[in-house]
């Protein structure tokens, strides 16, 4: 009961201070978006890595590819890696080219509210 207990209020205590941490500087959410996407690459070339394995391992045995493949996919080289940042988008997906926030009125709104009269003629 006493462990159980003390196991509990030891949880609480370090959520608590978890809670209290500061936000991550904006250097180290970028050096954190970075490692993510490295890892995954590093998982994506081991994926590639263990298929090639396999592919030796079964032509040493001679049980070679089947022509069906949905129970085996080729293997998919992951190429090398690259980072590109998340500020730094692309000018088609910036909205560079797009006013801020969406259009409370007509882009007219400046145009006389009157029809224009034709100008006499002379």
């Amino acid at each position: 009961m006493k462990h159980t207990l003390s196991l509990l209020a030891l949880s609480a205590l370090i959520g608590s201070a978890w809670a209290k941490l500061p936000p991550p500087t904006p250097e180290a959410a970028a050096k954190a978006a970075e490692s993510a996407a490295r890892a995954k690459w590093s998982g994506q070339v081991g994926v590639y890595q263990l298929c090639q394995v396999q592919d030796r391992i079964a032509a040493k045995f001679g049980k070679p590819r089947q022509a069906d493949a949905s129970a085996m996919p080729a293997c998919v080289q992951p190429g090398p890696f690259v980072y590109t940042p998340a500020s730094e988008k692309p000018m088609e997906t910036s909205g560079a080219h797009s006013p801020p926030g969406n259009a409370s009125s007509p882009p007219s709104t400046g145009a006389p509210t009157q029809p224009m009269q034709a100008a006499p003629k002379s």
